[in-house]
């Protein structure tokens, strides 16, 4: 990005604010690749452009593999808030997150978080699900906060549209050619690539974390889909996108000045004008653009309209609607069991935290409500249990084995 796109992106999106808080969001890429004299005048230019009394930050989404004390220095002194990418421990990172000689980044990452987390600059984890993490959410989860002790933590699941190539006999190592599934860099057909996460092992993912903490980590670890989720249950705007009922107010601009109408659709068909040419506020407000994001209400098939956790998941974001509907109508959400399967489990919880939040109380107490609900469970299993029978409390001994022989001695 040359210094002239970039004075004319800080000024056009600090004139395209009304309120009092701006947020400017730099990935990449990599973006930290621009080095720290690119940020310092991004820094230089903010107070050049920027009206009295409005307050700025700034996001920036990296791997982490560049970071060092004075990049973390910068940060915290500037108000950056992180995104650092990371996949879990070291073998579910390193499965896709190596460098151009395919080692695994994991320790460069790692050492990251350490310097951030020394430097107190605001960060949280962006992690990746995909088919090498999918199958570990407690392990997941666990590291994040057991061993990396981070509090903010993102899920975003992998779904990778795929072309199938043909690959000649010379390069599969024996005498027949094959194929293998590519990335497709568009949002086109209904193919994936191997890395891809499935709708079934997505919901699951998700529920085997939230059912962790539920009951122990409200208000202390936050994931930034289940506040999400929170929100579509209070009746809140939603905090991501993704569950917007529209879209449209996440552009995408590229280092020659070119606006797309969201960062996953930079392509020609979602090509709105050059910054240099038209100024931002006017490509955003275009008639192509409020089409672009009313397209995702009006584009939703009949099977998610009548939906009963429409509410919460908005058929999710428009990229992952490539599949059909049971009736076979166009427009399913590749996601959507997964979804679906998740926000039906956490109806209860959320409804509960809900009438906390109404009654000015914190929505923490759940963990309490929750344990002592299981409680009263447990007892009354352990009341109607023959000796026979799996004792209640899962220890896989029979009744009179475990909590029966313990009643017995007593």
């Amino acid at each position: 990005m040359t210094d002239d796109t970039l004075a004319a992106y800080i000024r056009q999106v600090l004139e395209s604010q009304s309120g009092d808080h701006v947020t400017i969001a730099w990935q990449g890429g990599e973006p930290t690749l621009m080095g720290l004299d690119f940020f310092r005048r991004v820094m230089e230019l903010v107070h050049t452009f920027a009206r009295p009394g409005i307050e700025i930050e700034h996001s920036l989404q990296t791997n982490g593999t560049r970071l060092t004390s004075e990049w973390c220095d910068f940060f915290r002194d500037n108000h950056f808030l992180i995104g650092l990418s990371l996949d879990g421990p070291a073998p579910m990172h390193n499965a896709y997150r190596v460098d151009k000689a395919g080692r695994g980044t994991f320790d460069q990452v790692i050492e990251a978080a350490r310097l951030m987390q020394q430097a107190r600059v605001d960060f949280n984890i962006l992690c990746t699900v995909h088919a090498a993490n999918a199958d570990h959410p407690q392990q997941v989860y666990h590291f994040f906060r057991d061993e990396l002790g981070v509090q903010f933590i993102q899920f975003i699941p992998i779904v990778e549209r795929a072309t199938i190539e043909t690959l000649p006999a010379a390069n599969q190592g024996w005498g027949t050619a094959g194929k293998k599934r590519r990335p497709l860099y568009q949002q086109a057909g209904s193919l994936t690539t191997e890395r891809t996460v499935s709708a079934e092992k997505w919901g699951r993912f998700l529920i085997t974390i939230f059912d962790e903490w539920v009951k122990r980590d409200v208000g202390k670890v936050y994931v930034q889909l289940f506040d999400a989720a929170l929100a579509s249950w209070v009746g809140m705007p939603p905090a991501v996108c993704i569950f917007a009922e529209t879209c449209g107010d996440a552009l995408a601009l590229e280092h020659n000045g070119d606006l797309y109408a969201c960062d996953h659709f930079v392509e020609p068909a979602y090509f709105l004008g050059n910054i240099h040419q038209q100024h931002m506020l006017d490509l955003v407000s275009s008639p192509q653009q409020r089409s672009f994001g009313a397209h995702k209400r009006d584009s939703l098939p009949r099977y998610c309209r009548e939906c009963e956790v429409k509410f919460a998941c908005q058929g999710e974001c428009p990229r992952n609607r490539f599949i059909q509907t049971p009736d076979a109508e166009p427009g399913l959400n590749y996601l959507c069991e997964g979804y679906k399967a998740f926000f039906k489990h956490v109806d209860r919880p959320m409804r509960l935290m809900g009438q906390l939040l109404r009654q000015d109380r914190a929505p923490a107490e759940v963990m309490g409500i929750l344990a002592t609900e299981e409680l009263q469970r447990l007892q009354a299993a352990m009341a109607q249990a023959m000796p026979g029978d799996p004792c209640p409390c899962g220890s896989g001994k029979t009744y009179s084995n475990c909590h029966g022989r313990k009643k017995r001695l007593r």
